[in-house]
């Protein structure tokens, strides 16, 4: 163990501390906003100026203005967050300026939380909640016994069941880290003690003891705190966060992403330094293989493995690559935990650069991401100044450091070989493998490439253990992941669950399910070449292999939900039109085969189509997905082949009927006029921009077919649903 490591990061840990007790933390009023690109585009910078002018105004010393990353809350932005000493936090949803002033003089200074402001309206009055993990670990269903003995104890002992709540979560994070005899892992809040229960005397004992005489019952307490406890510390919005599992997301809307003291304060870099301080970089591979932690950029390849491919060959120089050129349309992870936690990225790179060997490190990020890249580097500077990169990090005798490379925007360059050109500023164009790049990648040196989710994992996954990061999720994938949920769903953001978990989960109880009381049709995963997963396949676990079975893809974490108003012919047509002006053109299959697939797809939405059509799309995208050089040309078809799998009979209706079930695709499209419900108000007359409706006031209305171009808009403005669609 070398004591020079341990003692130089208990130095900048010491530090990190100190600024945080004199900034009063626990005892000041904390006002957080949100400091990312989605949060600052919806107006949080007035919103942040707002508090500033109040607090200045008010000449109160007890208040904290906070910048946080992004909670990922994204249908509600700006968030702001209260925190008051000894009182549950209250979240607050779309405020504004004017909205500001009404949080600062009602809540901050007149103690009165702002109802009709308050996220999702649902205010944390409760004194106490009892809160119950349903990992698959614990088993907390209310079947399964443990959730009724709380409330046969809570009844027994005479407590107001309103004061004292009983509330699932997805998981704790903690609850088999320590193989004990443990049946559920529980959390008691606003105190924050969890508790390791195993048989109704230990409820007894909790009930009588901390919900009833207010002592902790230390016998049963966790001895360490889990991962997940920041996370119910700070957050008010119990609807949306308490199904989720936050990892990789622990810090995000929690820190200051800009304060490299606060990401030490939440135990930054204590991976890196006992890492360092141990000594032996095969003893860090072997964790990240027992953690089955497998790579988020969309492959699944155990990241392990990947190290130890790197490790193994010998050559006196390796480099490692932070992928974060995320380029599916709705997907932002990456650049959501780069603006809210640079510092936990930049320490998972620096322990994979140790494990491999590699004193060079690459970020790779999208151009279009100025905020995060302006992070990264300013990230990148601090940890420089505090000997946590460059030569002898931490005084041990490993030196490496990191730089941020931008991309040009091309969607094959997520691929890794198109990427290393890049890099090498050459064309992004991928290559024939093998050699894989852990043999010959940048510059013919063994390289190594993740991408940002993988390596914010790395951190907790040596603090708390790879066998606890193995048990969060499924017997072949450790860990949880990160989906972009959006699309028909009431709660759009980004959602952070263990490996897993059902797609009803995510999308019923944690999305709030589709609005306007439509019917889910179906879930995109996976991005551009994701497929798509009918309704029938909701309770099916989310994970790498699961997904592959259904047609469909883990991608990087786009997850798309389409109602009963999708067409799936014109789902797989938008997302084919994307992969073809996306191809790099270097091999046929892709750059050929994608753009007669397309032209297919067209022919079928205007009503062109034959039934022959659909057996030559299907052969011709099971041609490019068996020969294309690269993984994004072999995944481009998988929208046609899972809608064509699922929905064949939607691409019949197009091509037999030449009709469109969803009503989308406009050709297909029919307008008529219901001669008994019109009156005659020329309503939609007045509006058709090529006038091609005929009938005078009071009149029967008609339109003339060869004119319409099927635009909707007399379908909308109608009032007496005499417009019907076709």
């Amino acid at each position: 163990m070398n004591n020079t490591v341990i003692s130089r990061y208990e130095e900048l840990a010491k530090e990190a501390h100190v600024q945080w007790e004199q900034a009063g933390r626990n005892d000041k009023i904390i006002i957080q906003v949100g400091s990312a690109t989605c949060e600052n585009a919806a107006g949080a910078t007035e919103v942040w100026r707002e508090f500033e002018r109040n607090i200045k105004a008010s000449g109160r010393d007890d208040i904290i203005l906070h910048q946080v990353g992004c909670t990922g809350r994204c249908s509600r932005e700006p968030i702001v967050g209260v925190l008051m000493p000894g009182k549950m936090p209250v979240k607050y949803q779309r405020v504004s300026r004017d909205s500001a002033h009404q949080i600062f003089s009602r809540h901050i200074q007149g103690d009165e939380v702002v109802p009709e402001l308050a996220l999702d309206q649902t205010l944390p009055r409760l004194k106490r909640q009892v809160i119950l993990c349903e990992a698959r670990h614990c088993g907390t269903r209310e079947e399964e016994g443990i959730y009724n003995i709380f409330q046969e104890e809570i009844d027994k002992a005479g407590l107001d069941p309103e004061e004292n709540t009983l509330i699932h979560v997805g998981a704790l994070g903690f609850c088999s880290i320590h193989r004990q005899a443990v049946s559920t892992c529980v959390m008691v809040r606003p105190e924050n003690t969890v508790y390791f229960v195993k048989n109704r005397a230990d409820v007894t004992r909790i009930v009588e003891e901390h919900l009833k005489a207010g002592n902790e019952v230390e016998s049963l307490r966790c001895p360490e705190d889990p991962i997940s406890l920041r996370f119910f510390d700070l957050y008010g919005d119990a609807a949306f966060f308490n199904r989720q599992t936050r990892i990789s997301l622990r810090n995000a809307g929690v820190i200051n992403p800009e304060s490299l003291h606060e990401y030490i304060h939440y135990n930054g870099f204590r991976a890196l330094s006992l890492s360092l301080a141990k000594g032996d970089p095969d003893w860090l591979v072997e964790r990240v293989l027992e953690s089955k932690l497998r790579g988020r950029g969309g492959g699944g390849y155990p990241t392990g493995r990947k190290w130890k491919d790197a490790h193994r060959h010998a050559k006196d120089q390796r480099y490692l690559i932070c992928n974060a050129d995320e380029g599916d349309p709705g997907a932002f992870m990456d650049r959501s935990m780069l603006e809210s936690d640079p510092y936990s990225v930049i320490e998972g790179m620096i322990i994979g650069g140790y494990a491999i060997g590699a004193s060079r490190g690459f970020f790779y990020v999208r151009a279009e991401y100025p905020l995060a890249i302006k992070r990264i580097e300013q990230a990148l500077v601090e940890c420089r100044k505090n000997g946590l990169l460059g030569d002898n990090i931490l005084g041990s005798d490993f030196s490496m450091d990191l730089e941020v490379r931008l991309g040009a925007g091309a969607f094959v360059c997520g691929e890794e070989t198109a990427l290393i050109h890049s890099i090498e500023g050459e064309r992004g164009q991928p290559r024939i493998r093998p050699p894989f790049p852990t043999e010959s990648g940048l510059w013919g040196k063994p390289t190594v490439i993740n991408n940002v989710e993988t390596f914010a994992n790395i951190s907790p996954l040596l603090l708390y253990g790879s066998e606890w990061f193995a048990s969060v999720g499924t017997e072949f994938s450790g860990g949880t992941k990160v989906f972009a949920l959006a699309g028909k769903i009431q709660h759009t953001g980004l959602v952070e669950v263990p490996m897993g978990t059902t797609i009803r989960e995510v999308v019923f109880n944690i999305g709030g399910g589709i609005p306007d009381n439509k019917e889910l049709k179906a879930v995109q995963t996976g991005g551009p070449a994701g497929g798509v997963i009918p309704v029938e396949y909701l309770d099916m676990p989310i994970d790498f292999d699961t997904l592959g079975r259904l047609g469909s893809i883990m991608g990087s974490g786009g997850m798309i939900v389409l109602d009963e108003d999708d067409c799936m012919v014109d789902v797989a047509k938008f997302f084919m039109a994307f992969c073809q002006g996306e191809s790099c053109g270097k091999c046929t299959p892709c750059r050929e085969g994608t753009k007669r697939m397309l032209e297919i797809l067209e022919r079928i939405t205007q009503g062109n189509g034959e039934l022959e059509d659909l057996d030559k799309l299907e052969r011709l995208a099971n041609l490019v997905k068996n020969t294309s050089l690269c993984g994004l040309g072999r995944a481009a078809p998988n929208p046609i082949l899972s809608t064509l799998r699922h929905f064949r009979e939607e691409y019949e209706a197009h091509v037999i009927d030449k009709k469109c079930p969803a009503r989308k695709c406009k050709t297909l499209i029919h307008y008529e006029i219901d001669a008994e419900k019109c009156v005659g108000c020329t309503m939609c007359a007045r509006n058709c921009p090529t006038a091609c409706i005929s009938g005078g006031r009071k009149e029967v209305h008609v339109i003339d077919q060869a004119e319409c171009i099927k635009c909707g808009r007399c379908f909308d403005v109608c009032r007496f649903d005499a417009v019907a669609r076709k």
